[in-house]
This record gives C-alpha cells, structure tokens and sequence, in this order.
C-alpha cells in the first residue's frame, strides 16, 4: 500500500495494513544501525522538531537517533528554556515553530489530546510521543514488532498486560494495535487501576495476576504512574508488589517461552523482580533497539518516502 496519512496521532486511528506497512518499513530500517556508518540520506534536507513538554530519555533520545540516521536536521524543544516558562500557550509555541518551516513535529505533552490540538492549528506533521494517559503509538508499533521478532506472527497469540491500566497511555496504544492485529489481549491490576467499562475495547479483564498470565505468550508489566494518580488508590507499593509483581514463581505460569516485556523505566521489585527482568525471557532492551528502527519508519513514511541506499 502506498503511504497516505499525514499525521501519527493514536493507534486507535491506524488501519490494520498501515500497521503492517509500519513494521515492514522498521524491519528494514534494522540493518542500517548495525553498519559502521549508521547513516543514509533519506531525509537529507528536511527538519524534526522535538516538541516535550514532559520529562523523556527513551523516547526523545530514540526520535533523535532515528531522525539523524535519516540525515534529518534535528532541533530538541526544552520548555524550562522556552518560552513556555514564561506563559506561552500550546498553540502559540507550535505556530512559533510552524513559521520556521519545519517538516515533523514529534510532541509529548501532559494534555491528553494535545497531538489533535496541534495537527489542526500547523501544516507539519504531527507525531504523538505521549499524550497524558491517552496514547502512545509509536510504543506500541515497538512492542509489536518485537513481538513480531519472538514469536514471528501477532495473529493468534494471548497477551496479558499487568499493572496500572487506568493511567497507562502505553497500555491503551497496545489494547488498540494488537487487538486489531488478532491478538487476545488481557488486562489485570487492582480494581481500582483498571478502567471502567475496558472490556468495550475488546480485552479480557482480570484482577489476580496468575489468572491473566496463564498460558499467556507475552506479559507485559507496567509501572505504577504515581504522578498522573489523584489520591490513594491502593494501600501501599509493599502490598502492590506482593499481589500483582511478576516474579520467578508466577512466570511459570506462562508458556514456557513467554516473552516478558516493559515499556520502562523499571522498577524493580515493584512491578517485576530483577530475575524476571534480567532473565532469558526478557526482550526489554530489544524493544529499545526496536524504538530506533519504528521511529525512523514513521519520520520515513510522514516524509514522504525515499532511497534507502
């Protein structure tokens, strides 16, 4: 299929084959960061504008390695050095940046929903790197292509997501990208941190870990989001930890070549015990060298395509 959309926004937007095409076009993106020279010209000429209004390592740095492998002109919008500090709206900043021309706008903001806001007020493209607790897409295309690379299909496979899924804007991306590619997909945590009505979004909802992860081929844990919590929503981090941490005895509960996965930062002994994530099963770090090769994919196909020589 050729190519058509101008912005990535949400996972809840992508049709089933514009993720295929995605993965695809990651897959061979792959090769090119292990040469000497990690570098091709695709995007010689054209300008990423890094746009975090949140505080970000993997995903930022990811955008930037991915745009310079591209040879893209790459500038990292800092809001406690921008105007930003001194009262300037959203809207306001983007036009700023819109008048400078440049071709991508890769965004993250605290405002569910502010990836939408800027695509209809700027002419570049728009990429939602997080978005509140609404959506993060280009961790789930990750995701998928890692899930890809262990298992060689999604079509047919059981994914169980654990933890805090009301806060979770990487959970939601997931439920609404593998589901569309024929994944089972579960959800488990504390009745408190699982979102009412979930099951509408097509996902089996359980809230004892060992029922969600039997006979599961992915686990996928996440971090408790305090910052985005109002309130006490469960008793303590110990007690978390003791009903819903993914640890050596309830991994065997899983197909014996579960992948267990983390969209990070981790903590350990919280939601997953350092045997778990430093073991043979593990794929965290693979779903790191993926996020290079997805996001180089989606500034790739937002540009318009090119030589990949």
């Amino acid at each position: 299929m050729i190519w058509q959309r101008k912005h990535i926004l949400g996972m809840r937007d992508l049709e089933a084959e514009e993720i295929n095409l995605i993965l695809e076009t990651a897959e061979s993106f792959k090769e090119i960061s292990t040469r000497t020279i990690k570098k091709v010209p695709t995007m010689r000429g054209k300008t990423v504008v890094n746009l975090f209004f949140e505080p970000s390592t993997r995903t930022r740095t990811s955008f930037e390695i991915a745009a310079k492998r591209l040879s893209a002109d790459t500038i990292n919008f800092t809001v406690s050095a921008s105007s930003v500090s001194k009262g300037e709206t959203l809207i306001d900043t983007a036009r700023n940046i819109e008048a400078m021309n440049p071709d991508i706008i890769v965004t993250r903001h605290s405002a569910g929903g502010a990836p939408y806001l800027l695509s209809k007020y700027v002419n570049s493209s728009i990429i939602n790197a997080g978005d509140g607790a609404h959506e993060h897409p280009s961790q789930a295309l990750l995701d998928m292509l890692t899930v890809k690379e262990q298992k060689g299909k999604l079509k047919g496979l059981k994914l169980a997501i654990i933890g805090d899924i009301s806060h979770s804007r990487v959970a939601r991306s997931n439920i609404f990208g593998f589901t569309k590619m024929g994944v089972e997909v579960r959800v488990a945590g504390p009745a408190t941190l699982i979102p009412v009505d979930i099951e509408k979004m097509g996902v089996g909802v359980f809230y004892r870990i060992e029922q969600a992860i039997e006979e599961a081929d992915i686990i996928m844990m996440l971090r408790i989001q305090m910052e985005r919590q109002k309130g006490q929503l469960f008793p303590t981090l110990r007690e978390y930890s003791r009903f819903y941490s993914l640890d050596l005895k309830r991994l065997k509960l899983a197909k014996e070549d579960v992948t267990i996965m983390h969209p990070g930062p981790i903590n350990r002994g919280i939601e997953i015990s350092p045997e778990v994530a430093d073991g043979p099963y593990s794929v965290i770090l693979n779903q790191v060298t993926n996020g290079v090769a997805v996001r180089m994919a989606l500034l790739y196909l937002l540009a318009g395509g090119g030589d990949l020589d």
